[in-house]
């Protein structure tokens, strides 16, 4: 399910991974359809299909993939590894001159025509990363008696985290998600975001300001790996119940 341990190239991989997935990704389909997440796939991530041609844009491991299952039926892959920013944009028909926001954690552009240095085992780990959340999503809303009035479940590129909003009382809704790391916390993690200030319980399990997070070498050295982030979640949702 996961790839083993963090590679020292994965951070560096990650901001590129965040740049190619705002910059490219959700520039390409907010053009068609004025949506900008995305979603965890094999090997990485990717937009949902979108426009008339049908089109998806995804990383696997080292390689960008531009589909169309449109007609003509279309496939192109080109490698991330020193590839530019530039050349990417225009393998998949994007244009990055135009000012472009997704909220106020926006990756900068950066200079397009600077090599990019990404590693294909960091990639996969990022979306095993994603993978791994979004089945523990699933169970835990799939638990729920009441059931949650979640919203959708979707990455958001401005915080490279996969989320959805539920319901674990009347009146209460919480955050849950997996993010491949940030500024707060390097490594990736599973997380509970309370709305309220409201943190049940005792201190031990609201670990972070914004609720309580899981890391990824706690997920990795478990007997099971999404049992723990499954009971991880349900624990701050009864908290807040």
């Amino acid at each position: 399910m996961l790839h083993g341990p963090l590679r020292p190239e994965f951070f560096v991989t990650r901001s590129v991974a965040q740049r190619i997935g705002t910059h490219l990704m959700s520039r390409a389909r907010k053009a068609a359809t004025g949506r900008v997440d995305l979603a965890p796939m094999p090997g990485g991530f990717g937009t949902p299909a979108f426009g008339a041609d049908h089109r998806v844009i995804r990383v696997d491991g080292d390689a960008l993939i531009i589909e169309s299952t449109g007609d003509p039926v279309s496939t192109r892959i080109v490698p991330i590894n020193r590839t530019t920013l530039a050349a990417l944009a225009d393998a998949a028909g994007v244009v990055l001159t135009d000012d472009f926001d997704v909220g106020h954690d926006t990756p900068a552009l950066g200079d397009v025509h600077a090599p990019l240095s990404a590693d294909g085992t960091s990639m996969t780990q990022m979306g095993a990363w994603f993978a791994l959340g979004s089945m523990t999503i699933d169970r835990v809303l799939g638990s729920l008696e009441h059931g949650g009035t979640p919203g959708r479940t979707r990455i958001w590129p401005e915080h490279f985290d996969l989320g959805v909003d539920v319901a674990a009382a009347s009146g209460t809704r919480v955050n849950l998600g997996a993010s491949v790391g940030d500024g707060s916390h390097a490594e990736p993690y599973v997380y509970v975001g309370p709305w309220e200030p409201l943190r049940p319980g005792d201190d031990g399990y609201w670990n972070a300001s914004f609720g309580a997070v899981l890391s990824y070498s706690e997920v990795l050295a478990a007997e099971d790996p999404l049992a723990l982030a499954v009971a991880f979640m349900r624990e701050g949702i009864d908290r807040l119940a």
